[in-house]
């Protein structure tokens, strides 16, 4: 296994999208989108399931414990470049944090 310092794991069920088509595509644009950046250091996993259904794709990036939703095309431009990259999370994408709870953002009321 190769080292890395983030673990990214996201939703592919299909639950959370229809037959899981689109959260199965965006987590191919994710590896792609991870091994296009030279020397990032991220490992990212397939899941099932993490029981917050309709609100998928769902994203979770260790060790932060930092929980995105409806995770598209440019939310993942998005969290590669800003938070796995530049260690700055995506606020407004953010729901929930492990350790504080459910985020209320502007962009999730």
């Amino acid at each position: 296994m190769r080292q890395h310092y983030r673990h990214v794991l996201m939703c592919t069920g299909p639950r959370c999208t229809e037959n899981g088509q689109q959260a199965e595509a965006m987590f191919k644009q994710l590896g792609q989108a991870i091994d296009a950046c030279a020397g990032l250091k991220v490992k990212r996993t397939r899941s099932h399931c993490f029981a917050v259904c309709k609100e998928g794709p769902i994203m979770v990036v260790y060790p932060e414990g930092v929980w995105y939703r409806k995770v598209d095309a440019s939310a993942v431009q998005r969290i590669v470049s800003e938070h796995l990259q530049g260690d700055v999370p995506v606020e407004p994408l953010i729901f929930h944090r492990l350790g504080a709870g459910d985020v209320c953002s502007e962009s999730s009321t």
